[in-house]
């Protein structure tokens, strides 16, 4: 399933990787060639001096005619047709030479004349013991014999070279041909062989190292692409989530899964590109070769890949449950630090450093504790596997120099059997270890895949409504009928049975106690959450009816904790929309009574804001954020107890300027203070969720006996009778 899910985040990859492929099965033949060419530059280039077949390009009259002697008539015939003579004899010998024609099929000649030398050099040690002259003209003593005791004798030096090697009987051939290239003067073969050779091997070792370099810049390429294509889809879903799905994977874990997880799947997909195919091909490639190289140490191999199959299994059983907790452990330690640094006042307030040192400590010893065993439990493979190789070659070397001794192997073939070897071991290794590294990334895949598969529990309707085209004073009537919510999970509702109305240009302000959802209320209007029962309209249509974004196109909404974002006071006034002018930016900064200290400051509305807006106080933040809601001069603007950090007099002020400059907009407000909103057009008062009284300040302190408990807690009796409230 994982691995489903990966090959379809790679389906818009798959040109790339078919490239990509297509290179690692070039660079995986490519290494397989190299051993053949040790091979040959050792068996050939040196122990032959650069000769390659037993047939000779050219021989003597005389030498031929012996080796016909010991061939079957058929065999001779061919022998013979199969070369002219050289009627311009280049080399220093009176002796007549032939030459191989060049229609001549040489595979077809090549096993009779490597038989007649063989049996050339045995009939000496037969029949010559003893005798120099024998062992030096064996084909003389031969014409010499009587033809019935010849053949008996070439009878059973034939039985005894049946159970010699067929490579062994080649070498003998190949000696013989070098002594008569020898005796002719014919140049040597050994430097041009082993040059040539040497560049065909420098040749196919560059274009394994392009093939390597393409790989990894293709793979790079891809992996970097997914990691991009797979934050942006993950933020994405993770931004259009609502406070119930983030409280679902909590923020830390989010964090986790946007960043370190998404790394962790880029370097599997590396490893996919260098493993998937390359392994594979060079591990069966190099038992083909090795087994074509020499059949009887196939067993060497066979224990070789055995014994790094059981390291890997092993090592696999002991770290795979601790590979499967470690991104929990990192989603710990960042919700720690997190906690820690969002909270570093309250934890000075308090002096409890040691006590969250002390936590930050359990989380991060946890870390450290499963890093070091996988890590440690990782260290054992390398010497292990060291030790595995090197007693594989031993084993190599030993059977080859029996294999060597007995004329059935080269040595250079053994060299080449040793590179087939490590070839082969070291792809089933890196198959081994990626399935070792797998588990870690396929979990970080699972928990990429949950934040993808979480459907956002509000969503644009399929058919979006659009608002009626109305005049600018007549546009943001708010209506909420019979709305209940209840937070999923919970037991009881926290709104139940609200209605009112909010019209333009008036003020509806909201209090209670503590709990009693004045900052739920609001949320319903820009839809942070979707009323469980009723509807809320503006303007008559649902707000579930038109998307998200033109909704809170016409809501200017200032939050209880007013946030600011890194970079300058300018983009912070402009955040809501880039069509906001200067002009548009520096009237909200003025209503919200922050020109001033903005002004004041040497580089103006350019003046740098920190992360959060740590570098301004409450009330600054707070008068910004009120200047980003009005700038883009919506219709409906919501204060969620926006005034907290407001000294009287400039609260008054504000009050003042957005009664002033906001004649048309319908303003919602949430407020602890009474003060603050003694002059709104109406007051809902509230309580456990419901509306125990709506009217007026006055209207309320005759009605209400919650508003007048709580009007009684905040002003004297003067200012709640005696004389008019301010407007807002």
């Amino acid at each position: 399933m994982p691995l489903r899910m990966l090959l379809r985040h790679l389906k818009p990859f798959w040109p790339i990787v078919l490239i990509v492929l297509a290179l690692l099965a070039a660079q995986a033949m490519l290494e397989l060639e190299l051993p053949a060419y040790t091979s040959d530059i050792v068996d050939v280039g040196i122990t032959q001096s650069g000769i390659t077949s037993s047939v000779p390009e050219v021989i003597r009259r005389s030498t031929l005619d012996d080796l016909v002697l010991l061939m079957p008539a058929a065999e001779a015939e061919s022998v013979l047709d199969a070369y002219e003579p050289y009627d311009d004899n280049p080399y220093n010998t009176d002796e007549p030479i032939l030459r191989l024609k060049p229609d001549a099929d040489s595979s077809v000649i090549e096993r009779p004349l490597s038989t007649a030398m063989a049996i050339g050099a045995m009939s000496a040690q037969l029949s010559g013991a003893g005798d120099s002259s024998a062992q030096s003209n064996p084909f003389g003593m031969l014409r010499a014999m009587p033809e019935l005791l010849r053949s008996a004798m070439l009878n059973q030096i034939r039985q005894r070279l049946a159970d010699v090697p067929e490579s062994q009987i080649e070498r003998i051939g190949v000696t013989a041909v070098k002594a008569e290239y020898d005796a002719i003067g014919v140049p040597g073969k050994q430097i041009g062989y082993i040059a040539l050779a040497g560049l065909k091997m420098l040749a196919v070792a560059l274009l394994g190292a392009a093939a390597s370099i393409g790989v990894g810049y293709f793979s790079s390429r891809i992996a970097a692409s997914l990691g991009k294509a797979l934050r942006k889809r993950t933020f994405e879903r993770v931004v259009s989530y609502s406070n119930q799905e983030i409280g679902k994977f909590s923020t830390a874990s989010l964090i986790t899964r946007c960043t370190n997880d998404i790394q962790q799947i880029q370097q599997m997909v590396v490893m996919l590109m260098r493993v998937l195919v390359f392994s594979p091909i060079m591990a069966v490639g190099g038992l083909l070769k090795a087994l074509g190289t020499n059949m009887s140490m196939a067993w060497v191999i066979a224990v070789g890949v055995a014994s790094v199959l059981t390291l890997v299994g092993t090592l696999m059983i002991i770290a795979m449950p601790k590979f499967t907790i470690m991104q929990k452990l990192v989603d710990r330690i960042n919700l720690v630090v997190r906690e820690l640094l969002t909270g570093m006042q309250v934890i000075r307030a308090f002096s409890t450093q040691n006590r969250e040192r002390e936590r930050f400590e359990d989380a991060n010893q946890r870390l450290t504790r499963n890093a070091l065993f996988i890590n440690r439990a990782m260290s054992m493979m390398f010497p292990m596997m060291s030790l595995l190789m090197s007693g594989t070659m031993v084993l190599i070397i030993w059977a080859g120099a029996r294999s060597i001794d007995a004329g059935a192997m080269q040595v250079g073939e053994m060299m080449a059997f040793m590179q087939y070897a490590m070839q082969i071991i070291m792809s089933f290794l890196m198959m081994s270890m990626l399935s070792v590294m797998l588990p870690r990334a396929l979990v970080s895949l699972g928990r990429i895949q949950e934040v993808l598969d979480v459907k956002p529990a509000l969503h644009d309707p399929d058919h979006p409504a659009r608002f009626p085209d109305l005049p600018e004073q007549d546009r943001g009537t708010v209506r909420f009928e019979n709305v209940a919510f209840q937070y999923p999970g919970s037991e009881m509702p926290v709104l139940s049975g609200v209605s009112f109305e909010a019209k333009p240009g008036t003020t509806t302000a909201f209090i209670g106690s503590t709990g009693s959802g004045k900052t739920t209320l609001v949320n319903l209007v820009p839809r942070f959450f979707d009323a469980t029962e009723g509807r809320v309209t503006i303007d008559g249509v649902d707000v579930r009816d038109v998307t998200q974004r033109d909704l809170r196109a016409r809501i200017g909404f200032v939050p209880q904790q007013a946030l600011l974002f890194s970079g300058d006071i300018e983009s912070n006034i402009k955040y809501g929309g880039r069509e906001i002018s200067d002009g548009d930016m520096r009237e909200a900064a003025r209503i919200a009574q922050a020109a001033e200290f903005i002004e004041e400051n040497p580089e103006g509305y350019g003046g740098e804001i920190t992360q959060g807006g740590d570098n301004v106080s409450g009330g600054q933040r707070q008068r910004l954020a009120i200047a980003r809601a009005l700038a883009g001069k919506p219709d409906i603007i919501v204060f969620d107890d926006s005034f907290s950090a407001l000294d009287f007099r400039t609260d008054a002020r504000l009050r003042a300027a957005l009664k002033e400059n906001t004649a048309h907009a319908t303003m919602l407000v949430v407020a602890q203070r009474v003060s603050t909103i003694m002059g709104a057009d109406q007051i809902i008062v509230l309580d456990e969720g419901r509306i125990v009284g709506q009217g007026t300040h006055r209207e309320l302190l005759k009605t209400c006996s919650v508003y007048q408990d709580i009007a009684q807690t905040q002003l004297s009796s003067e200012e709640l009778y005696g004389t008019e409230a301010a407007t807002v």
